[in-house]
Order: C-alpha cells, then sequence, then structure tokens
C-alpha cells in the first residue's frame, strides 16, 4: 500500500484563513492545492481583546470548508496553526472548542517568535542567497508584524522578533472611517517605529545584505509598482515615498485606483504601508525583495521532514539547559527514570499517550531544574515561569504551557483546579505523565548516586489510572531509607487530590 503523498498546511491569520496542500515528487515539494478565505478575523477583537461572534462564525465556516477538501487525510500530514488574533483573544477556546466541532485536526497557536523562526525558513528554502549574506525578513500580517534575520545557509534565524502592529489594528486604530490623510499616516509609521524602537541598532550592528518581505501588504507594494512601471519590482527608499506620496492624493481606501491592489486588500493596504515605511526608514534598509514564500512554506517544509521537527524542540531544550548551567548528570538520570517508568505506564494502560506528549515529559524531565539559579525553595515556580516566558524554537503556545504547567507542579503541593485548559491535550494523558515526572525526580533528590532502576516496579489499576503503587526491592531500601521516607511524604500530596492515590510496597 503506497504511502499517503500529500500534505496540508492551514494558517489561520489576522486577516486571511490560507490552505496549502503538497505532494513529494522525486524528493520536491509541489503545490497542488491552494485556497484562501479573507475572514478579517482581527476585525472581530473589541477592545478587551474578545473576538465578536460574527468573526467567530466567519471562522467556523472557513474551516468547515477546508475540512470538505482534508477528508481522508492522515492527522500527521496535516499541520494548523494560528496566528496574532487567536493568541491575544481572551475567549479563543470558545473558538477552539467550536472549531473542533466541523474541523477534525488540531489547531496549534504559535508564538510570535516561532512565527518568525517558520517565515524565516520559508523564505530561506526558496530564495537563492549567498552564503556570505546576512539575511532579513519581515512580514506584516493583519495583527502583528514578525521580523527574522540570519547569516549564511543556516535554515535558523539568530534574531526573531514579533511586534503587535498589523495593517487590520492600525486600519482600526489610526485611519478612521478609512479616510486618508498626511496626518494620520504619519502617526501610523511614527507608532510602528516606536514598536521597533528596542531593536534598532540591533539591527543595525547585523550589516543587511538582503532583505526580504513576505505576505500580503509587501506583496501589494510589488505589484503597484509593477503597475507604475518599476519594472524589477525592488523596494528602495525613493520608490516607496514615491509610492506613499501617490497614496496620499487619494481620500479613502476605497479610492484608491491600482490594477492589481483588490477591493478586498485596500481595507488594509493603507496601514499596511505605513507600517512598512516605519520599518524601512528606521531599519536604514536599501532595498527590499518581495518573496512569495513565508509562514505556510515554513511549516510546510517541516511537515515533510525536510527538517526534523523534533530535533528543532530537542535542540531548543538542550541549549536552554547549557545556558542557565543545570546539572547535566542529574538531569539525564531523571530523564532515564522517566522513561523507565513511563515504559512501564505504558504496558499497563489500556489506552496509549501520544508520543508527542512523551517527549514533553522528557523535555520537562531535562529542565524542571532551570529556575535554580533564582533559588532553590521555589523551583518549581521559577523553572516555570522561566519556560513560559522563553522564546522556545519549534514548541508552540499549548506545548510551552504543559512544558511549563508539568515543571510547575514536579514538586509539593498540586492544586488540580488551577490546571490551565488545553485544546490539543487530554487532562487523561496530561495527570500520567505528571505522575511520572515527581516520582522520577522524587527517586533521584539524593542525586550522589546512580539509581538502580531496576529496583522499582509501577503498577496500575486498569480502572483507576490516578492509583499507583511503587513496588521497591527490600535490599534497596535497606541502603536508601531517604528515598522511602521522601516516598512517604509525596503520598501526603496525593491525597490531598481526589482520585489520586500513592501505594509503596516493599519486598
Amino acid at each position: 500500500m503506497n504511502k499517503f503523498n500529500e500534505y496540508a498546511v492551514v494558517d489561520l491569520g489576522s486577516n486571511s484563513f490560507h490552505m496549502v496542500i503538497a505532494r513529494i515528487i522525486d524528493g520536491a515539494i509541489q503545490i497542488i492545492y491552494k485556497n484562501k478565505k479573507n475572514i478579517h478575523l482581527a476585525t472581530g477583537l473589541n477592545a478587551n481583546n474578545h473576538l465578536s461572534e460574527s468573526s467567530i462564525m466567519r471562522g467556523l465556516e472557513c474551516l468547515t470548508l477546508f475540512s470538505e477538501r482534508l477528508i481522508g487525510f492522515p492527522p500527521e500530514n496535516v499541520r494548523v496553526v494560528a496566528t496574532h488574533t487567536l493568541r491575544v483573544a481572551k475567549n479563543r477556546y470558545k473558538f477552539l472548542m467550536a472549531a473542533a466541532k466541523v474541523f477534525p485536526f488540531p489547531i496549534e497557536i504559535i508564538s510570535g517568535q516561532e512565527e518568525a523562526r517558520l517565515i524565516y525558513l520559508g523564505t530561506m528554502t526558496s530564495e537563492p542567497t549567498s552564503s556570505n549574506d546576512t539575511k532579513f525578513v519581515i512580514d506584516i500580517g493583519g495583527g502583528s508584524t514578525e521580523i527574522a534575520i540570519g547569516r549564511g545557509n543556516d535554515l535558523k534565524p539568530l534574531i526573531v522578533a514579533s511586534r503587535p502592529m498589523g495593517c487590520i489594528t492600525y486600519a482600526k486604530q489610526f485611519f478612521h472611517e478609512k479616510k486618508i490623510n498626511a496626518i494620520s499616516f504619519e502617526q501610523a509609521k511614527l507608532a510602528a517605529e516606536q514598536q521597533i524602537e528596542s531593536l534598532i541598532n540591533i539591527i543595525k550592528k547585523q550589516n543587511i545584505t538582503v532583505a526580504f518581505g513576505t505576505s500580503g501588504t509587501i506583496k501589494s507594494i510589488y505589484r503597484i509598482l509593477l503597475d507604475i512601471g518599476v519594472c524589477d519590482g525592488i523596494i528602495t527608499q525613493k520608490r516607496l515615498d514615491d509610492l506613499i506620496s501617490y497614496v496620499l492624493e487619494f481620500n479613502s481606501f476605497q479610492d484608491i485606483d491600482y490594477p492589481s491592489l483588490s477591493s478586498e486588500r485596500k481595507s488594509v493596504f493603507v496601514s499596511g504601508l505605513a507600517i512598512f515605511s516605519g520599518v524601512f526608514n528606521a531599519f536604514g534598509l536599501n532595498t527590499l525583495q518581495f518573496s512569495p514564500c513565508a509562514l505556510r512554506e515554513g511549516v510546510l517544509y517541516e511537515l515533510v521532514g525536510a527538517l526534523n521537527f523534533r530535533d528543532i524542540r530537542q535542540n531548543t531544550a538542550q541549549t536552554l539547559s547549557e545556558h542557565y548551567n543545570i546539572d547535566q548528570r542529574h538531569a539525564t538520570q531523571v530523564v532515564k527514570t522517566a522513561k523507565y517508568l513511563f515504559s512501564q505506564w505504558q504496558q499497563q494502560a489500556p489506552t496509549s499517550i501520544p508520543a508527542s506528549l512523551e517527549s514533553i515529559l522528557y523535555w520537562a524531565a531535562l529542565l524542571h531544574e532551570v529556575g535554580l539559579k533564582i533559588n532553590f525553595s521555589s523551583v518549581h515556580k521559577h523553572s516555570s515561569y522561566i519556560l513560559q516566558n522563553s522564546n522556545l524554537p519549534g514548541f508552540n503556545e499549548e506545548q510551552q504551557l504543559l512544558l511549563s504547567t508539568l515543571v510547575r507542579y514536579h514538586r509539593k503541593t498540586i492544586n488540580i483546579d488551577t490546571l490551565p485548559y488545553f485544546s490539543l491535550f487530554e487532562y487523561k494523558h496530561i495527570i500520567p505523565l505528571m505522575q511520572i515526572l515527581r516520582l522520577s525526580i522524587l527517586i533521584n533528590n539524593q542525586r550522589n548516586t546512580e539509581i538502580n532502576l531496576q529496583a522499582f516496579r509501577l503498577k496500575l489499576i486498569k480502572n483507576k489510572l490516578t492509583k499507583v503503587t511503587i513496588e521497591i526491592n527490600r535490599e534497596f531500601v535497606e541502603n536508601n531509607k531517604l528515598i522511602l521516607f521522601d516516598l512517604e511524604q509525596e503520598k501526603k500530596y496525593w491525597k490531598e487530590i481526589e482520585d489520586w492515590k500513592l501505594s509503596i510496597v516493599v519486598c
């Protein structure tokens, strides 16, 4: 039986929802289908960052349509990513829960830094550059702008940044009733420059040699330059200034009259142009060219295996552990213990835990002490905070939140009621990971010797998976009485939680 050879990426942006489908032919990615719907999701955000019912409905209608094309796709061949608007929407889980009823694939909300990384990846895999180049990439979306810088042939950027300035949000904020005037344009431009103020010196020091712009706003600028006779479409300071002068002659968004500018794009073009102008000026860019490849292509490139997605996250975890100077020997032993106990859990449980979750358990075991640099007494809280607020390439928002949550509850009291809501993961899978992590760390509390893991056996009651028995070899206990004492204390923490129970049997 032939392997299913179609891959789909869905991008839930603040302005548009996109779907792209590709297949692999002779080792190359071949696009075979594209679909785009202008949803203007960000227009539905109110001052309190709540999505309106109408914007939610527009999104759901689009996902229902997309799902028809994806019938028969294996879950591992589809990846769905959501960006700025769903990042900031306080009622996003209302959308995600409704989406799950009409769209059979999980929706990942990715951070701004992760979005910038994937945009860079998508651009660099399609644009020929010199190995000596320092490359700058900018993507102006509906709700945010992503920036990335890298060097040479490395597909991993050196700098990634995301700023909450987008063509939809700036249109609402600065261009009331969609009227065009020089004052509003200048205010929007200055606001954009202010958003990137902290980056200006950092980026100028990189000595950028080639710059690319992606997605709707920059695509529109490129096409308008072609409309007015600029044959190569390359954006320079003079061409940009001339274009702005032309645009400011119009009175309203819909009056703008260029052949390539659609009615839909007119509603957000001027605000996007102001953002782009502010960035172009502030960073002192000389020229910039449009690239048709961005976020979707980056996600697709990873999805089909040109890069190993898990390796990216493994590298992220290892880099973080080195940055915080964690005890590598101890962390490695905790990971080893977690793998040992998890394998026993899997052998006895009636349902298995997805491999993607298993990996997060091991990264939590590796990184549970990153907060030791602050202090030991609340290391679980400090470590959790660091993991939740760091840039973790390769992790989507919920994966990062789960990693942080597991580490937060790796010791002391557990308050189940404060666990965050997850749309991608089930609590029946999260709870065993939490229990296994706690036991793995506790068994290695002494830190001074390599533990003989064969002295421990984990037992489950099939209908009560949260009730765990640890059998310990009697001879081992005779020489490691502190571990038994620690386990007795752990029993008390478990007893405080409904349906949890830890039993200890020395045999």
